[in-house]
């Protein structure tokens, strides 16, 4: 990999990882269009702190609330929507990596995001994040343990259960976005816990930090343009987009490669 190839691939996940459009599909996706399918763990520990940096600088204001008052309410529906992904990811990952280690099923799971999407529109709630039950919170704590699948996008899985269970736009996106924080960071724990497990230390490349850069000034302007297209948009424009990806995905693996 160049710094070009790092570049393009930290702005999709930068892009991809607050859109949602799965940011673990299209990079496994495109990296097979590329004919990068090797897995690079240590560049993904890089991309993924470009993106967490991105949301806690735009939601800067919202993290220090809730850390200032640890008990709170909130923090505990944050708590308990984090408890189905840890479990996911502990004892699912293996499984997950076997299962779409081709762009098929990450396809097909594309569609799923998009159904997602197309419905989520028919939610009108008024409910802010405060308003939940734990059991709600719960919910969509399960639904962004589906998102473990390459395909299935995080932010729009969670924002569809939030929907779903009264919130506002602006309040799923919130909750959505500060969910991500702790998703992110576990994320980028696990790889590092398994590149030093593989190969005993973390070798560092100038490409990393291009990546992890572009990551990150992406992932502040997908935030930034979602929030506002979210209050006035419909979600279903990205359904769309999902569905004539995995259909592009699909004739690609089957007809052109």
């Amino acid at each position: 990999m160049n710094v070009i190839q790092a570049i393009l691939l930290g702005l999709l996940q930068g892009l991809a990882e607050f859109l949602p459009i799965s940011s673990s599909g299209h990079l496994v996706i495109f990296r097979s269009f590329f004919g990068m399918e090797e897995v690079m763990l240590t560049f993904d520990v890089f991309l993924h702190l470009g993106t967490l940096f991105a949301v806690i600088v735009v939601f800067f204001k919202d993290i220090v609330a809730i850390l200032r008052r640890p008990f709170s309410k909130e923090m505990l529906l944050l708590i308990i929507a984090t408890v189905p992904v840890v479990f996911a990811g502990l004892f699912l990952g293996d499984f997950v990596t076997k299962v779409f280690s081709s762009v098929i099923p990450i396809a097909l799971a594309l569609i799923f995001t998009g159904l997602l999407l197309f419905f989520s529109d028919n939610f009108q709630g008024r409910r802010k994040m405060k308003d939940l039950s734990k059991f709600e919170a719960l919910v969509v704590g399960l639904f962004q343990a589906v998102a473990i699948l390459p395909g299935v996008s995080r932010s729009g899985a969670t924002i569809f259960a939030a929907l779903a269970c009264g919130m506002t736009r602006k309040a799923a996106a919130r909750f959505s976005f500060l969910l991500s924080i702790i998703a992110i960071l576990g994320a980028a724990g696990k790889q590092s816990f398994d590149v030093i497990k593989e190969t005993g230390g973390l070798t560092l490349q100038p490409y990393y930090f291009a990546g992890m850069a572009a990551a990150a000034f992406a992932g502040i302007c997908a935030i930034l343009f979602f929030l506002r297209l979210l209050e006035k948009k419909s979600l279903r424009f990205f359904s769309y987009y999902c569905w004539a990806f995995a259909a592009f995905t699909i004739v690609w693996a089957l007809v052109i490669k």
